[in-house]
C-alpha cells in the first residue's frame, strides 16, 4: 500500500511540476512586434515582387485566397463553427499557444469548414492583391468581430494577432527568391 501511495505521489508531484513549467513557457512576455495586421501587409507587398515556388500543397493562388477568406469571415462570420465547449478548451488553449510561441502551426491545406471550395487556378498577384485588400479593410474594421470557427470570442488585438500567425504559417509553404 505504501509503495502504491508513493507512486501516486510522484506521479502527481510530475503532473504538477509539468504544468507549472509549461504554464510559465506559455505565459511568458515574448516581443511580437513583427505580429501586426501593417507587418503583415509589409510582408505580403514584398511578394508581389519575389518569385514563388511553393512546397506546399496548395499553389500561391489557393493559399492567399484561403487567408482572404479567414480574415473575411472574422468580420462577417464563419460558415461553420466548432461547439462551444470546443472553443472555450481546445480552441482557447491551441490560440493562447501559438499567441505564446509567436508562431502557429496547423494543417496547411485544410480548408475553413463550410467556406466555399477554393480554385486551383487564377492569378496569385490578383489573389495577394486581394488578400493585401482584406487585411486593410480589416484594419479599418469598427464593427463588431464574429467568434473564430476554432478559437472562439477574439478581441481586434487578437484577432489581428491570429491573422498574423496564420498567413506567417502559410507564407511557410513558399520559397521565395
Amino acid at each position: 500500500m505504501q509503495r502504491r501511495q508513493m507512486i501516486k505521489y510522484i506521479l502527481a508531484g510530475g503532473v504538477v511540476a509539468a504544468s507549472g513549467g509549461g504554464y510559465l513557457w506559455v505565459s511568458e512576455k515574448r516581443d511580437h512586434v513583427e505580429l501586426t495586421t501593417e507587418v503583415t501587409i509589409r510582408k505580403l507587398h514584398q511578394l508581389a515582387w519575389a518569385p514563388i515556388t511553393k512546397r506546399g500543397t496548395w499553389n500561391p493562388y489557393q493559399v492567399f485566397n484561403h487567408c482572404a477568406q479567414s480574415v473575411e469571415f472574422s468580420m462577417t462570420g464563419f460558415p461553420e463553427s466548432e461547439s462551444a465547449l470546443f472553443q472555450n478548451t481546445v480552441g482557447a488553449v491551441a490560440f493562447s499557444v501559438f499567441a505564446a510561441r509567436g508562431a502557429m502551426s496547423h494543417n496547411l491545406a485544410e480548408e475553413i469548414p463550410g467556406a466555399p471550395a477554393l480554385d486551383v487556378g487564377g492569378d496569385p498577384q490578383v489573389a495577394l492583391a486581394h488578400l493585401i485588400k482584406v487585411l486593410q479593410e480589416f484594419e479599418s474594421y469598427s464593427g463588431q468581430l464574429q467568434p473564430h470557427f476554432a478559437f472562439g470570442e477574439l478581441d481586434k488585438r487578437e484577432y489581428a494577432l491570429a491573422h498574423a500567425l496564420h498567413i506567417n504559417n502559410h507564407l511557410q509553404e513558399f520559397d521565395l527568391g
